[in-house]
């Protein structure tokens, strides 16, 4: 008996058709209302994170009396160790499953961080919060991305991903001036966390009527049915084997660890040198919201000029920008720093996954980003232990010189393992047209049974 042919993935039945197919449509203006409404979804994602960068590290000593560094950071070792597992499921799940399921189910795990926060009697209600915030974030900002990454098509990935990380940092921005500015007028519980609660309640509520799934978009750019790479096999190649995989996802995990550092220390700084409550909740929004906005430039420019001297320069403002917190004293100088910072990140966080999703071939690359993930937000966690570890032994400037320098140390290592990975395209820039061979060494996406 004759074989079948295998079958071609990603057609979908079309309205109203006999048997007819028709395949979903790459590019951002093909797909511009769902693409916005992730944009809104990954907004509430950031404002759930946002919710806790002004008011808890001070909640941890005005409320609970953590004297130990390492004692205040254990919910963001906590939220990020969480995180990054639950990054690297949600490629998984998000593959096998579909996306939106992974989305919806990542909302519903976040309903009660606020109400956790909010009643916690104890420090370990916090962290116990903070443990769900790491799955509601690990699977609700995958999701988001890998979406978005489905529906654009190779062509403006770098400006899919500006807009996908700035309408998260943006939200963190707004939501920590807004805390701030709530804990100096009602307290530091529970009129902060309302908003929280209300985001929550929202992105549930647009991620189960109105948000639509996604693979078939996958499967359409992938072309035809392939055996893709086991899990194992994309953790090591994204891991360690593959140059520009293993490269970004040291950088990422860098970077979450500077930004670990800023989330829980920073607030503790600033506050032993005098400055308000309203005053840290402005230099806690600054820092998220120059990333948030620069990353809307920072994405679509690494779509013209590429992704790997961005992510280099990026990592080296940081370092710099982390110096001159160490060696600040003034709300002016902490206020030029946090936007150095920010200006930095926003370099470095969607360049790093466009770079991902560059290399990684459609019929894997949710695991592939997942595995980045899972790299990057574990930055976090490693950024608490080392944070809180060497604040206490040697004080808070040198936490962030330490962080400094491994900053600089990252941004090196991209520039000597890491080769171009932004796409030429068929017929120039077209959001629709094909991947061909990069102006880097390798090919635009590995193959799929590499």
């Amino acid at each position: 008996m004759a074989r079948r042919p295998p079958r071609r993935a990603g057609p979908v039945p079309a309205a109203g058709g006999m048997g007819a197919v028709r395949p979903p449509s790459l590019g951002l203006r093909a797909n511009l209302a769902q693409f916005t409404l992730l944009v809104a979804v990954n907004a509430l994602v950031g404002g759930m994170l946002g919710q806790e960068r002004t008011v808890l590290p001070l909640l941890a000593g005005q409320t609970f009396h953590l004297d130990a560094y390492i004692g205040v950071l254990t919910f963001i070792l906590a939220f990020g160790a969480v995180k990054a597992i639950t990054n690297f499921l949600a490629g998984t799940l998000s593959d096998r499953y579909g996306r939106k399921p992974v989305l919806v189910a990542g909302w519903l795990i976040g309903l009660p961080v606020p109400l956790l926060l909010i009643w916690a009697p104890s420090w370990g209600w916090v962290i116990a919060a903070n443990v769900l915030l790491g799955v509601n974030q690990g699977l609700t900002w995958s999701t988001t991305v890998v979406m978005k990454i489905d529906l654009v098509g190779p062509g403006r990935r770098g400006l899919a991903m500006g807009l996908n990380e700035a309408a998260g940092y943006v939200a963190v921005a707004v939501t920590a001036m807004a805390t701030g500015h709530l804990a100096g007028e009602y307290g530091l519980r529970p009129t902060p966390f309302l908003l929280g609660a209300a985001y929550a309640a929202l992105g549930l509520g647009l991620s189960t009527l109105a948000v639509r799934e996604t693979r078939g978009h996958a499967h359409h750019e992938a072309g035809t049915a392939v055996s893709p790479l086991s899990t194992r096999r994309i953790l090591t190649l994204t891991s360690f084997r593959e140059p520009a995989l293993s490269a970004a996802s040291q950088a990422g995990m860098v970077n979450n660890l500077n930004d670990g550092l800023a989330w829980g220390l920073f607030p503790i700084l600033f506050a032993a040198h005098g400055l308000s409550t309203a005053g840290i909740g402005l230099l806690a929004a600054l820092y998220p919201a120059v990333w948030g906005f620069g990353q809307l430039a920072a994405g679509a420019l690494s779509d013209r000029i590429g992704r790997k001297w961005l992510i280099v320069g990026g990592m080296a403002t940081q370092a710099v920008a982390l110096a001159l917190v160490a060696v600040g004293a003034s709300l002016s100088v902490w206020a030029a720093a946090v936007a150095l910072l920010g200006l930095g990140t926003a370099m470095v966080y969607p360049t790093l996954l466009a770079a991902v999703g560059d290399v990684a071939h459609p019929a894997w690359r949710a695991r592939a980003v997942g595995v980045y993930r899972l790299w990057r937000d574990g930055g976090f966690a490693a950024g608490a232990l080392l944070a809180g570890v060497v604040a206490d032994l040697y004080g808070i400037p040198a936490a962030v010189w330490t962080v400094a320098a491994l900053t600089g140390l990252s941004g090196l290592v991209v520039a000597v393992r890491m080769y171009e990975t932004r796409p030429v395209t068929v017929g120039g820039t077209g959001s629709g047209s094909s991947p061909s061979r990069g102006p880097g060494p390798r090919p635009t996406h590995i193959p799929p049974g590499v």
